[in-house]
């Protein structure tokens, strides 16, 4: 019966240990409760520590940065461009006790960034123009060749830029900071992560996108019709002076040759023109008597003379 007991009585201390003992991580920081109600100061130091068991409670907080990532809200700007405004945030607990008192959780801290970040973002959204929003300075951005400067995009994005992105980003914390304090939290960034139009708008961007490069393709396969226009056309002149140049030297060679032939023929009629006379006249027989050829003429014919003296 002793040993029963005695074996309860270590059993009953040792749980009274455990649970006079904890462990605070590097990464945590903790609050003491007593039926509810804080108990001293934060516990931030790593290591083994001793509360009262049973009554009291430990309830830890992250130490390392936290993040929030709120969601898309729709929201109209200074120039009634409906756009969707994705925001995040960084965070962290500095006031335990604080924190605990207020929001007693980060999922609760999460829902009052909600409220707060987000509302202040509609707000200050709303108070600037899109152009504002997507770009931080006027610097001269590089178009392609075929940017069109007379349509109504060149001139919106030529608008002086008065704030930016970034100063928007920046007023949006220093807006928020303050009020998020209040729970133990420090508010250490917020950045707008993404920008888009509402997707009607998106529809309408992406058409107008599509009909400007319609219309730059057709400028640029008119401009090489146009090229290829005047390609072919001065192809077309140079060929035909061409063969101009080469009927006009053709028709020299062919005179040169028949006027050297005309003073040949008239060089040998003259040298002896009883034997050109028989040389013509039988290149005369050769062309015109054959078997599809008909001859009607007189037999005393000065055409059949040599073939006479042959007899």
């Amino acid at each position: 019966m002793k040993n029963i007991i005695l074996i309860i009585l270590a059993i009953i201390l040792l749980i009274v240990i455990v649970n006079s003992l904890y462990i605070i991580d590097e990464t945590e920081q903790v609050i003491i409760t007593q039926f509810g109600e804080p108990i001293g100061e934060a516990r931030t130091n790593a290591g083994l520590k001793l509360k009262i068991p049973f009554i009291q409670q430990v309830h830890r907080f992250e130490k390392r940065i936290l993040q929030w990532d709120g969601e898309q809200n729709q929201i109209p700007t200074q120039d009634k461009k409906f756009i969707w405004v994705d925001t995040f945030a960084r965070w962290r607990i500095v006031e335990p006790l604080l924190f605990y008192q207020t929001v007693r959780s980060e999922t609760f801290a999460q829902s009052r960034l909600d409220d707060i970040i987000d509302g202040i973002t509609r707000d200050i959204i709303t108070l600037n123009q899109l152009i504002e929003i997507v770009r931080d300075t006027d610097r001269d951005m590089a178009f392609a060749i075929e940017i069109d400067f007379e349509t109504d995009y060149y001139e919106e994005i030529k608008t002086p830029i008065m704030v930016g992105r970034r100063a928007i980003a920046d007023s949006i914390f220093a807006t928020a900071h303050p009020l998020i304090e209040q729970f133990g939290i420090e508010l250490i960034d917020v950045q707008i992560k993404r920008v888009n139009y509402i997707e009607d708008v998106r529809k309408e961007v992406y058409e107008r996108m599509s009909s400007e490069r319609k219309q730059i393709a057709d400028r640029y396969r008119s401009s090489g019709q146009g090229r290829a226009a005047e390609i072919l056309g001065r192809m077309d002149r140079d060929l035909k002076q061409i063969e101009s140049e080469a009927y006009r030297t053709a028709q020299e060679i062919m005179g040169r040759a028949d006027a050297e032939a005309t003073t040949t023929y008239a060089a040998a009629y003259n040298r002896d023109p009883d034997f050109f006379e028989f040389i013509r006249t039988m290149d005369a027989y050769r062309n015109t008597i054959n078997d599809k050829n008909r001859l009607i003429i007189t037999t005393d014919s000065d055409f059949y003379k040599f073939l006479k003296k042959g007899d």
